[in-house]
């Protein structure tokens, strides 16, 4: 029998354990001893280069002026006090001697009272300007399905007519119109244009004084300007700034669309939207609409404001109030909401407009497009909001032929509309 079986442990038996190596670990203390050695000598090191560092840094400052080899010129030549003293003054300030009394104050001289600002020859003051438009100038305060809005608005005429920006009414179900002797009322919406970003309103007032409205067509980049209006709401109700024009026919993109518009540095705000931009004989020449916001980039953005020129406001208000809209605009006659993130993932819906309304006679509703249908795309282009379906209408004409992708019961359908104009 293998005699290395008989002297084989039993692995139960007491005392014997079979786990691995049982030879003691090597010592590790010749390392420590060496790595501890070399830590103090580099402390001493470390503590004798600082003593030297130390008397070298004084032996410099007891080493005289002259020996400093960076010399200063000054910058005037016409040096009327000599080298010597102006060294002497540097040492007495430094060593804390005094200096002359009369520098440690100075005299107010009495001001002239308030004058009134003329910005040009002929013009009224900034005073006069504000007298004489701010009774012309409304709050307007709108009830929205999820909300509330606020603008600022120019009365037209004593017949009750209210010009405004549209999308300070857009959506809203109810429309009130305060004016400066707080009087409050319902209004109306007469028309509105989404191109122009214009809206007449109407109210059953007396007494209303409407605004001058002068010629932007004659404007000059430089001529002073001021605003009113309603900056963040009616808390701050009839603020008044001033600016001048910045720039004129500047042309600014915006949801799909392009305005061309005067440009200024009086502030606008939000809330601002719908008020007069004044020119310095207190005559309105245009209707404030955006601003260029303080975010736009890391270094933010101040004094970039646009108006809509008047003889634009003009043109349009005229039409809205003799017919309720714009002649000339395309619409495929469907109102709509975005399709959510939410609904196309729970109900594996596509990306698009989910309609919620088609206008009758228009060319939706000749197609048979129903609300409850999803449209996917315009020609070549995806549309997922009102601002992308309004962004194709704009570079088409009435009577241009538009090839169209519906989405119905789980089915895409292709259909070809021809666009009907619109009628507000």
């Amino acid at each position: 029998m293998d005699e290395r079986r008989n002297n084989r442990y039993d692995p139960w038996e007491h005392g014997v354990y079979e786990t691995g190596r049982t030879r003691p670990p090597k010592s590790h203390g010749g390392l420590v001893a060496v790595l501890l050695v070399i830590v103090i000598f580099l402390g001493g090191l470390v503590s004798a280069l600082g003593v030297l560092n130390i008397r070298l840094f004084a032996q410099l400052n007891t080493q005289p002026e002259e020996d400093d080899p960076v010399s200063f010129v000054s910058e005037t030549e016409n040096n009327t006090q000599p080298p010597e003293e102006t060294h002497t003054a540097a040492i007495a300030a430094t060593e804390g001697h005094s200096l002359p009394s009369t520098a440690a104050s100075f005299d107010l001289k009495p001001s002239p009272d308030s004058v009134e600002n003329i910005p040009q020859e002929g013009g009224l003051s900034l005073q006069e300007i504000y007298e004489k438009n701010i009774d012309s100038v409304v709050s307007i305060s709108c009830a929205l399905s999820s909300g509330s809005s606020t603008g600022t608005g120019v009365i037209l005429s004593d017949l009750g007519y209210i010009v405004t920006n549209c999308h300070v009414v857009e959506g809203a179900q109810s429309i009130a119109v305060q004016l400066t002797d707080e009087r409050t009322f319902q209004a109306s919406l007469v028309g509105a244009d989404a191109v122009s970003d214009l809206a007449v309103l109407y109210i059953e007032a007396q007494d209303l004084t409407p605004a001058e409205f002068g010629d932007s067509s004659v404007l000059r980049v430089g001529d002073s300007v001021a605003a009113i209006g309603d900056p963040l709401g009616v808390d701050y109700r009839g603020t008044f700034t001033n600016g001048i024009v910045s720039a004129i026919n500047r042309d600014v993109t915006t949801g799909g669309r392009t305005l061309t518009l005067i440009q200024t540095n009086a502030a606008l705000n939000s809330g601002n939207s719908g008020g007069p931009l004044i020119n310095c004989y207190g005559q309105v020449i245009g209707i404030n609409t955006l601003k260029i916001g303080t975010f736009t980039d890391d270094a933010g953005v101040e004094g970039i404001g646009f108006a809509i020129p008047s003889t634009t406001v003009k043109e349009i208000v005229e039409q809205l109030i003799s017919q309720g809209y714009v002649s000339g605009r395309p619409t495929l006659g469907i109102t709509g909401e975005s399709v959510s993130t939410f609904y196309q993932r729970y109900y594996r819906l596509p990306a698009g407009l989910y309609i919620t309304e088609v206008e009758e006679g228009s060319c939706a509703d000749l197609v048979g497009i129903e609300p409850g249908d999803i449209l996917i795309s315009v020609g070549d282009t995806r549309i997922s909001s009102s601002d992308d379906m309004n962004t194709v209408l704009y570079d088409r004409q009435v009577g241009d032929t538009v090839t169209a992708i519906i989405y119905r019961g789980c089915r895409q359908y292709s259909v070809d509309l021809t666009l009907t104009e619109s009628k507000g």
